[in-house]
């Protein structure tokens, strides 16, 4: 198998440099060029078809964000964000990946000289993604007036892809929906600007979760990345635990830990979502929810930028119907409305 060929784009000489020696510790990865700014690097996917590009946001001469919907647009390519933990570079990068880069790391600095370690890993895998021109046609929310819950609670795991994702199936959301609970594998620093985000595109209010913080109606609550897995107790009524623990399936906050929670306190008032994503994580907990009479959906291949969780789901037969992405939120509202 021939080495993935990586472009480098940085505005900073010391962190092309960083980045490149933690791509060359792996014999699988090709550096092909490491350059400053969006010209170069124009340039450099003209001449040279690299498979990755690795993109910090921050560039002299063209608006990272603005040079990013080009390429998307008009050469889409694998795009992996490496991005300060600065507010504004934790916003500028959940909005990269809502505009379809794949995955992200933290910039290392002073104190954690180790945040490069997982990006090999990462860009071999976004080297497996088949990129392609997202529609961008809007999807119409459902109206609040004739949505009716039901006492049912939708739990979703997304993972790689899942920032795009999530937001094509949310803001398809009544703004009176059933409580939801959200496990997106994302670094801690990122997952409230993708909270903040979700909330100013989304009919329901959409928070961070904390601790014991009470399930309600119209309002959806997303785990945040760090030490904790989220976890829900309760009868009918539900609260959100943080609990401390080792990653489950490498991932720390983890899918299964959401969907197992759900289906002991929950079962069958619940429905279960499964998006793209690498690898298995929640594929055994949404079959935990299914045995327990709870309703299942899994993202569909072909509208998957990983179909790696939900085919795992599938395959176990967790997952009661397949769906593209572009239908999920509609086929969620129907499965939690009254009646059903």
């Amino acid at each position: 198998m021939s080495a993935v060929r990586v472009l480098v784009v940085d505005d900073s000489a010391t962190m092309r440099h960083l980045v490149s020696d933690a791509l060359r510790r792996d014999p699988a990865i090709e550096v092909v060029a490491a350059v400053s700014g969006a010209h170069e690097a124009r340039a450099a996917i003209k001449d040279l078809s690299p498979d990755v590009m690795t993109l910090d946001i921050e560039m002299p001469d063209m608006d990272g964000l603005t040079f990013l919907e080009k390429v998307m647009r008009l050469r889409p390519m694998p795009v992996v964000m490496v991005s300060t933990l600065t507010e504004k570079g934790s916003e500028t990068t959940v909005a990269a990946l809502a505009m379809g880069a794949i995955d992200c790391v933290v910039k290392p600095s002073a104190v954690n000289q180790k945040s490069l370690d997982e990006l090999p890993s990462k860009v071999k895998m976004a080297a497996r993604v088949r990129v392609a021109v997202r529609s961008t046609a809007p999807v119409s929310a459902a109206a609040a007036g004739h949505f009716k819950p039901s006492n049912r609670i939708c739990a979703i795991g997304s993972s790689t892809g899942g920032v795009e994702a999530l937001i094509t199936v949310l803001t398809q959301f009544p703004a009176n929906c059933v409580p939801t609970v959200i496990t997106q594998h994302m670094p801690g620093s990122f997952t409230r600007s993708l909270a903040n985000r979700l909330d100013r595109l989304c009919a329901p209010t959409v928070v961070e979760a904390a601790n014991g913080m009470p399930l309600q109606g119209g309002h959806i609550y997303l785990a945040p990345g760090g030490e904790d897995h989220l976890e829900i107790i309760g009868r009918g009524t539900y609260s959100c635990i943080l609990k401390l623990g080792d990653p489950v399936n490498g991932h720390r906050p983890s899918v299964d830990v959401l969907f197992n929670s759900v289906a002991r306190h929950a079962e069958s008032r619940a429905v279960g979502v499964i998006l793209t994503g690498m690898g298995r994580d929640g594929a055994s907990g949404l079959a935990a929810m299914r045995a327990k009479g709870a309703r299942t959906i899994g993202q569909n291949e072909a509208t998957s930028v990983v179909y790696g969780m939900p085919r795992v789901a599938h395959e176990i037969g967790a997952v009661e119907v397949q769906m593209p992405l572009e239908r999920i939120g509609q086929g969620i509202v129907a499965a939690t409305a009254l009646g059903t």
